[in-house]
């Protein structure tokens, strides 16, 4: 079944982010949110978006420029029943999220992909007790979920090989690179990404450095080659897997191996509900103690890096085609 019409429940950060990408390729998208606040604030955001899109894609445009015929706000959910593919992005709770889709699981056609846009949690855990696991995924995306081309699609253990096969060609469709993952907590990148925090926060925690310190080491070693490839493709081009055997054998015992949430990320939870509490959608929290418009601008950053990215990745892809290599993972 082709895909024409998604719907989207959920439209914070990520859920907006995601229908732009839709929206970007000319499909139809119906949304909701329960939070009615939301329908005056994702108009206005969609319209800055759109025009960044169009401008970096220019393939985009014309759908970019046409969004508003093809976007509607509904205030019920059973305005999907038309959709070909529903995706949730509500709250990082199994609860809410198994409520939400079986709820529509009882209003789209049984052959609809139900999506979950979730970070960690389990899909054979949300898909337990429906009508038709098989058509129940995991679709992990990633702010600014228009601009980057990671998208991780997770088959629980009753989900179809060819729900998973669809899904990815339509991910393709919108521009990504899509990883086809199995079931396990926190899938590849977020395994991935909570070690590397784990280890960061030993290092402040053990005084090693402050979190400035710590995130410029990062950025200026990891951050120039995480977009270029993975890390097996840099142990091969960096000295091969005996050099890192013999760094690792020195260097393992020494990492963090805590089971628990590290202390200095509990802290700062702490600090940041206190803070709220005190002071609202004014307070200053985070490790770098800033505002929510300081944290607003720094988002706002992180699109035009999207872009530049992107932009890079392009070029590079193009030289490795013309140089005969493989492309970078």
């Amino acid at each position: 079944m082709e895909i024409r019409h998604v719907g989207v429940v959920g439209l914070g950060l990520l859920g907006r982010g995601i229908t732009a990408s839709l929206l970007a390729h000319g499909l139809e998208v119906t949304v909701h949110d329960r939070e009615q606040v939301m329908q005056q604030e994702v108009v206005p955001y969609l319209e800055g978006v759109m025009d960044e899109i169009a401008q970096h894609r220019p393939d985009c445009a014309a759908a970019c420029s046409a969004w508003r015929t093809s976007f509607t706000w509904v205030a019920g959910l059973e305005s999907f029943a038309s959709c070909d593919l529903v995706i949730e992005s509500v709250s990082e709770l199994l609860g809410a999220k198994r409520e939400l889709l079986l709820q529509m699981e009882a209003i789209v056609g049984a052959e609809v992909p139900l999506a979950s846009n979730t970070s960690a949690l389990p899909i054979t855990e949300i898909q337990r007790g429906f009508a038709h696991p098989e058509r129940v995924l995991g679709m992990h995306w990633a702010e600014p979920a228009f601009a980057t081309r990671f998208l991780e699609l997770i088959g629980g253990d009753q989900t179809s090989p060819a729900v998973l096969e669809h899904m990815e060609a339509f991910g393709k469709r919108l521009g990504k690179e899509p990883c086809v993952v199995n079931d396990i907590p926190g899938f590849i990148v977020n395994r991935l990404g909570y070690a590397k925090y784990r280890e960061a926060m030993h290092l402040l925690e053990t005084g090693v450095a402050d979190a400035a310190t710590i995130d410029r080491a990062y950025r200026n070693a990891a951050g120039l080659w995480a977009s270029f490839c993975g890390p097996f493709r840099w142990i091969d081009i960096t000295g091969g897997a005996a050099l890192y055997a013999r760094a690792m054998e020195r260097v393992v015992p020494d990492l963090s191996n805590v089971s628990t949430v590290p202390v200095a990320l509990l802290r700062q939870a702490e600090l940041d509900r206190k803070a709220i509490a005190a002071d609202g959608d004014a307070a200053v929290t985070g490790f770098y103690g800033e505002t929510p418009e300081q944290k607003k601008e720094w988002l706002e950053l992180l699109h035009r890096q999207a872009w530049e990215i992107e932009a890079l990745r392009s070029r590079m892809d193009e030289a490795m085609a013309k140089a005969g290599v493989t492309k970078a993972e």
